[in-house]
């Protein structure tokens, strides 16, 4: 009775363990049709590394594309990660990251929610010999040892770019620009990069700049209400809106659109994400920036082992570049990848490179624009 009860419990345990991994299997999936932590990946139990992602909110890449993607690039290079998002609450981050340290994880990932809280979680990991690498976003002032994400001052440059193209000549154009959290140095960054188009505009008067404003944790509720404010404020008049990412641009387009100006006016955007697809291919935002974040994970992943294994030669290798700090007064070593501008022209080239089913894009009235631009 032991040997069939053994034997029993086996054939039990084997098939719940099936059933997980098929139900696994179905999570998560993103980029190129494949799926987190695949059968092309090696089985947990390699180097353990800690991931922390700033939140769900405002962003739908967090979730979507980074966790899984950084999941399969990880495990691809023999590492065994803990990826954990903060969901906006520093404190939360702070948890997570003293629970991974605690965990003796061999090298730490953060994109943080702001500088001060990342340079806080990377001073603590130094403390205990964990190198850190700053994911998408660079903690001014921090100690983080790398830095990898996208070339962000041309992120800002493309929006100012596709604004100019949306807009046109017409003569004393109205502009608002809503960007992001004034504690995420990205933000600045985007800025920067949009002044770099706009600036020659607003100071030879072709363009007017109404107002620019940051919005505090990137709120796209938040970002809806301040550019309602504004825009009425300015009797109903804008002719272009520079918004720094796709969540706040969707609620910009609904207030545009209870004004009857949706498709008038050219907004911009940042992330391809779906619903800025859509928007674009209806007509209601103008273009986005598409950054490939496989690449972004590939390179976070390739630096993350060479720092686990203390191999800092070929951490150098990958990380061929350098950001000013000008908070630490320091140069960190980075990947900085680079951006591409999205209009309804090519916004093929999201699907293409599946990021973005064009199932989730082309339906109502999409289907037909969808068919003459070829996306299928």
């Amino acid at each position: 009775m032991r040997t069939r009860r053994a034997v029993l419990r086996a054939s039990m345990a084997a098939s719940l363990g099936l059933v997980l991994a098929l139900s696994a299997c179905g999570q998560n999936s993103a980029g190129g049709g494949d799926e987190a932590g695949g059968s092309d990946a090696p089985d947990a139990g390699g180097i353990k590394v800690g991931v922390i992602l700033p939140e769900t909110d405002t962003s739908a890449r967090w979730e979507g594309f980074d966790k899984p993607m950084l999941d399969k690039a990880m495990r691809a290079e023999g590492l065994d990660p803990d990826i954990q998002n903060a969901q906006g609450d520093e404190q939360k981050f702070s948890t997570l990251a003293d629970g991974m340290i605690s965990s003796g994880v061999k090298a730490l990932v953060i994109a943080s929610i702001s500088s001060d809280g990342g340079s806080s979680v990377a001073a603590k990991a130094k403390a205990q010999g964990i190198p850190v690498i700053d994911y998408d976003r660079l903690n001014l002032g921090g100690t983080s040892d790398y830095y990898v994400s996208f070339d962000n001052e041309k992120v800002g440059a493309l929006q100012g770019q596709g604004l100019v193209q949306g807009v046109g000549d017409k003569p004393g154009a109205q502009i608002i620009q809503i960007e992001g959290a004034p504690t995420d140095n990205n933000a600045t960054l985007y800025t920067r990069g949009q002044m770099s188009v706009l600036q020659p505009k607003y100071d030879s008067k072709a363009y007017k700049l109404v107002q620019n404003q940051a919005i505090d944790k990137w709120d796209n509720q938040v970002a809806g209400t301040t550019f309602e404010q504004i825009l009425t404020g300015n009797g109903g008049k804008v002719d272009g809106v520079a918004v720094a990412n796709d969540g706040m641009a969707g609620a910009v387009i609904t207030v545009l659109t209870k004004y009857g100006l949706n498709g008038k006016v050219p907004v911009t955007g940042q992330d391809a994400t779906a619903n800025g697809l859509a928007a674009i291919l209806r007509g209601d935002q103008y273009m986005t920036v598409f950054k490939p974040i496989q690449e972004e994970a590939d390179a976070a992943a390739k630096l993350a082992a060479a720092l686990a294994k203390g191999d800092t030669a070929a951490a150098d290798q990958v990380a061929t570049q350098t950001v000013d700090d000008p908070k630490g007064k320091r140069q960190v070593k980075s990947v900085l990848l680079e951006p591409q501008l999205i209009t309804k022209d090519n916004v093929k080239t999201v699907t293409d490179a599946g990021y973005i089913k064009a199932a989730d894009i082309c339906t109502g009235a999409n289907a037909a624009t969808c068919g003459q631009l070829g996306i299928k």
